[in-house]
């Protein structure tokens, strides 16, 4: 019989990109929550330890995931024709900030902060898997509301929009509150 690790990391593998959350996670492994925090624990201990291994867990959002390590990005970049870690524009890092701070947000909304369209920086943020439309504003139109994905959260090595930094001041940063609104 398998042990529990094997049977977490297995699961953690077979769920993918989507990941799996506690409750999902203790009532497959029968196990209590504090049973799980352990093996977690250990698992993670595990990834952490062997320096060879080329994949890591992590915790987004209340979803555990398993993802290859960042020492494999390179190869793992290789793989992938549709490049997601190439650099992105100086217009689509503004958009994806905006977004960051102020989701959910129309593309409207991120224009008028901006002064200029955004559709094609945002699109290129939706391709890449950072931004997606969650919804839509009740007002004319039923404009799409973008929000940042749990791959950006991924992306940017934070567990939810909590590990963002602080911006103190927006008019210290060029951003006015009263032209967002």
């Amino acid at each position: 019989m398998a042990s529990k690790i094997a049977e977490l990391e297995s699961l953690l593998y077979v769920a993918g990109d989507n990941g799996l959350n506690e409750d999902n996670l203790v009532h497959l492994l029968t196990v209590s929550k504090i049973e799980l925090e352990t093996l977690i624990k250990e698992l993670q201990n595990k990834y952490k330890n062997d320096k060879d291994s080329g994949l890591q867990l992590l915790h987004i959002n209340d979803v555990y995931k398993m993802t290859t390590n960042p020492r494999s990005s390179k190869v793992i970049e290789k793989y992938f024709s549709k490049d997601l870690t190439k650099n992105l524009s100086q217009s689509a890092l503004e958009i994806l900030s905006i977004v960051a701070y102020r989701q959910p947000i129309t593309r409207v909304e991120i224009d008028d902060i901006r002064g200029v369209n955004s559709s094609g920086a945002l699109q290129t943020l939706v391709w890449r898997g950072l931004v997606k439309a969650n919804g839509k504003k009740d007002a004319p139109g039923h404009p799409n509301l973008y929000v940042t994905t749990d791959y950006f959260l991924q992306y940017f090595n934070f567990e939810s929009l909590a590990d963002l930094p602080l911006i103190e001041d927006f008019e210290d940063n060029g951003f006015n509150e009263q032209d967002t609104e």
